[in-house]
């Protein structure tokens, strides 16, 4: 192997001249050949295998790990801080990655391309290669693993399996129960180990990209790609802009804040599913998460190199909605919601520790199991635009009361408890919750449609909406779309089948005028504020939810009146656009707002506003950049040097 040169931004790794070396120095290095050593024991043939595969949802998972379903690759543990401070639990040696047809070289599979291109540089690094016989990624003969850490290509693989991993954590029974597309057009999103130099990783819809940076000395380099936090955490922005594109065109800080806190919690219940890191956590805190602890502490690596403290963020906060009042930076806002689910977590592991007498170690299991549903879930419970803690704490509960609608052990309750004590719930939300009693809400619609009507396809959808705008409060005349349609298969805590779930989500425009001068340049300019609603059945047509984010406009009567029934709807329509209105301006006023060059190379982090503005023809939309973060001092988003700079 040769050692590259290090031209400035460039990783000090090792790079596969693609001749193979003789002499491994290491026998670990070394290819073995022995039938052990592939994917399974067990041998099939191709047609076999991918009639095994097209079966796979209905094996366990030790069943797919025997026949070569299910993949073992060597990956950090968390990051490789931390595995010099624990040498014994440095990497988790059977992380186990589906295997599917048409894996290839970059690694790439059917939802991800790795392309290691350097964008400071211009170097596109030779790709890690898939040899079909050992059913392993290998360069230059050499099968990757924790011997390899050094190359370029061990890091494409340790982030491909990680990001692998975690959509499939999202999209099984226990998760959303369904395929997630991308927010984009296309199938696959390219993942970038070495985007460049610089303190940033994020997830960028515009490329269609996670881009992950390194920094720090040449002795002492920090990858963004081999932490697991950042990278769970970026991939959980990949996944939520999937299932709510649309949250993309919101200025609220409290949307922004929400992508920002669902990757804080991707990367914690990615870290807690994981067997090896569980284990370690049920030895080193014999079952008590209320103290500081690996779980709570989030990209420990990055923190420690950029700030100068053990993590980046913690979940262990106090924080409440009031105690963030007036902050411009999402990430702390997020901190409210983060620390409220890592409260649930640590009362479910109490619970089952001293109530149920399960060891630390079981007790984590089934607080991983019962976690992943519970904040996952309700992501398909979510409004399609302008989301806030609110909606999805109704969600998290909504989510329980179906699941588990007996509730013999006071779930509902203690959820209702953290989400007060955090203030995302309100004294009356709570006095409502507690009297609610039903399971399914029969919605008195005026035009029956049965439900494989509604999902039959977009337009037959469109046609129930159409047919009872009245109901849905969809103000006559206005014209929307549909933004999903799906169906989804979730499993149960004891990993029973839930009813099957069909979502449909529908938005619309409301034009508002930017008159005044706290608008700056985009004064007497129109831009839009969405609107529109998310319905969920059941699959004998129960309506399971509706939430909705109301426009201004209403039906009026014979009398030139707002009809009675439409009245609270306009209302709250009018508080949404008087918001919208509040933070645009303020948005303008810090200097957040600005426009996007496509010509830059490099660390797209530092050339990207938080808020960029597109349009022509006196138009103006807004969207949410990157999700850039700077340490906490420039995380305000005040005019600054670093404002821009820093996603995870």
């Amino acid at each position: 192997m040769g050692t590259v040169t290090r031209a400035k931004g460039t990783p000090k790794v090792k790079v596969s001249k693609r001749e193979p070396e003789t002499g491994a120095k290491n026998p670990a290095d070394a290819v073995a050949t022995t039938k052990t050593d592939v994917a399974s024991g067990i041998r099939f043939s191709p047609q076999e295998r991918r009639g095994l595969y097209a079966a796979a949802r209905y094996l366990t998972l030790p069943v797919e790990q025997k026949c070569g379903l299910q993949i073992p690759f060597e990956v950090y543990l968390q990051d490789p801080m931390l595995a010099k401070a624990r040498p014994k639990t440095a990497f988790d040696k059977k992380f186990y990655v589906d295997w599917e047809p048409g894996l290839a070289d970059g690694p790439t599979s059917a939802r991800f391309a790795v392309v290691d291109y350097n964008g400071d540089t211009g170097h596109l690094a030779p790709p890690a290669q898939w040899d079909d016989k050992l059913q392993r990624f290998v360069i230059d003969g050499r099968v990757l693993n924790e011997h390899s850490t050094d190359t370029l290509q061990y890091h494409q693989l340790n982030v491909w399996t990680l990001v692998q991993r975690a959509l499939a954590f999202f999209e099984e029974g226990s998760g959303l129960g369904r395929r997630i597309p991308w927010g984009f057009e296309g199938n696959r999103l390219i993942v970038v180990p070495h985007a460049g130099y610089g303190e940033n990783a994020f997830y960028d819809r515009r490329s269609k990209s996670l881009q992950f940076y390194y920094f720090g000395s040449e002795k002492d380099t920090v990858y963004t790609c081999l932490s697991t936090d950042v990278v769970c955490h970026e991939i959980g922005h990949a996944v939520l802009d999937g299932v709510r594109p649309y949250y993309n065109e919101s200025v609220s800080l409290q949307t922004a804040a929400f992508h920002e806190a669902i990757g804080d919690i991707s990367a914690i219940l990615m870290c807690l599913r994981n067997n090896a890191f569980r284990r370690w956590l049920a030895e080193t805190t014999e079952g008590d998460l209320s103290r500081q602890n690996p779980l709570a502490n989030i990209a420990e690596q990055f923190g420690q190199a950029v700030e100068g403290r053990p993590y980046l963020r913690s979940a262990l906060n106090k924080d409440k909605m009031s105690t963030i009042a007036g902050s411009g930076s999402p990430h702390r806002i997020a901190e409210v919601l983060v620390g409220a689910m890592f409260d649930i977590l640590i009362r479910l592991a109490d619970y089952y520790t001293k109530m149920r007498g399960r060891s630390p170690l079981q007790a984590f299991w089934d607080v991983a199991a019962r976690m992943q549903k519970m904040a996952l879930q309700p992501l398909d419970l979510l409004p399609p635009v302008d989301v806030t803690f609110r909606d999805y704490g109704l969600a998290v509960i909504r989510v329980e009361q179906l699941a588990n609608p007996a509730d013999p052990r006071g779930y509902r309750e203690m959820l209702i408890q953290v989400f007060r004590e955090r203030e995302i719930l309100t004294p009356e939300d709570e006095e409502e919750l507690n009297q609610q009693e039903y399971l399914y809400d029969r919605q008195p619609f005026s035009v029956y449609y049965a439900i494989d009507d509604i999902l039959r396809s977009r337009a037959a959808a469109y046609r129930f909406l159409n047919d009872n705008r009245d109901d849905l409060l969809i103000p006559g005349g206005q014209d929307f779309v549909i933004a999903d349609l799906y169906e989804a298969h979730k499993l149960t805590r004891q990993a029973g089948r839930m009813p099957r779930q069909v979502i449909l989500e529908y938005v619309w425009r409301e034009e508002v005028p930017l008159n005044g001068p706290q608008f700056g340049r985009f004064d007497g300019q129109l831009t839009n504020m969405l609107c529109g609603g998310t319905l969920a059945f059941d699959d004998t047509g129960n309506m399971l939810w509706w939430t909705r984010k109301p426009g201004t406009r209403g039906k009026i009567d014979k009398n030139g009146q707002i009809d009675k029934r439409w009245v609270e709807e306009v209302k709250a329509g009018q508080q949404r656009r008087a918001e919208f209105m509040a933070d645009v301006a303020a948005h303008i006023a810090a200097g957040r707002v600005g426009t996007i060059s496509g010509s830059e190379k490099g660390l797209l982090g530092t050339r990207v506003p938080p808020i960029t503005a597109d349009g022509d023809d006196g138009t103006v939309q807004f969207h949410l950049s990157p999700h850039l973060r700077v340490s906490e001092e420039h995380d305000e988003a005040e005019l600054g040097e670093r404002q821009w700079e820093i996603s995870c």
